[in-house]
């Protein structure tokens, strides 16, 4: 199991999804666009793409010009029945990719926050490993419409499209499901200016909020990784058969 990680911001961490893919025994190239990597040209090679979050947005072409690639990679992917998975600004291209319209600046939400799934995401694969209501963390100021196709998996008062499917196995969080306790410190300890700027008093109550949503967050979001890679190993057995 050979998978492609896209990284969009020069701190990434893979959390859940990093124990999922190691748990699973796959093999990930990494590859740091937005640090000048060329992306591969197409999907040979990979069983999967992941596509993480970063501070760009979906249609910032000018200053990131390799995103129109990135979007047309995932479709790529996608298009050969392969496992696809965008989160946070991989969700936002996800949806460029299959159409949608990206929303820039109209869905500011940030820490622990509560996701329900709709009654498609509750008889998903993947989706119903989580709770019918979970906590979760988010950190993004844009959302998107849901894509031609697509099946609406979760939503929330600030954004109705949390995670859609399209297909088998191409899937896409606005929140950020890897996003553990750790790595939730690691960001705090990286990004305090723009943690203090984006949620003023936030990392004062860090803790407190850590402790209340914390666990079940990190346990829903262990539990998606590892239902998104399972998709992986079938997607490969069908292209065999």
């Amino acid at each position: 199991m050979r998978v492609l990680v896209v990284e969009n911001d020069r701190v990434t961490l893979l959390g859940q999804i990093g124990i999922a893919l190691d748990e699973a025994g796959a093999e990930l190239d990494i590859c740091r666009p937005h640090a000048g990597e060329a992306l591969p040209a197409d999907d040979a090679g990979h069983d999967a793409i992941v596509v993480m979050g970063g501070p760009q947005n979906a249609r910032d072409d000018e200053r990131h010009a390799y995103l129109p690639a990135l979007a047309a990679l995932m479709r790529r992917f996608g298009d050969a029945d392969k496992s696809v998975l965008g989160v946070c600004l991989g969700s936002q291209l996800l949806a460029r990719a299959y159409g949608a319209e990206n929303l820039i600046g109209a869905a500011p939400e940030f820490g622990w926050c509560s996701v329900a799934l709709t009654p498609d995401g509750a008889g998903d694969p993947v989706l119903s490993a989580a709770a019918g209501a979970f906590p979760i963390f988010q950190w993004h100021s844009d959302t998107f419409t849901l894509p031609e196709g697509a099946v609406r998996l979760a939503a929330n008062p600030a954004a109705e499209n949390q995670a859609f499917r399209i297909g088998r196995a191409v899937y896409g969080t606005q929140f950020h499901f890897e996003a553990s306790r750790p790595v939730v410190d690691e960001w705090a300890r990286t990004f305090p200016a723009v943690m203090a700027e984006t949620a003023p008093g936030w990392i004062d109550q860090r803790e407190i909020h850590a402790a209340e949503m914390g666990p079940a967050a990190d346990a829903t979001g262990l539990a998606l990784a590892r239902a998104w890679v399972a998709t992986i190993a079938a997607g490969k057995a069908r292209r065999v058969a």
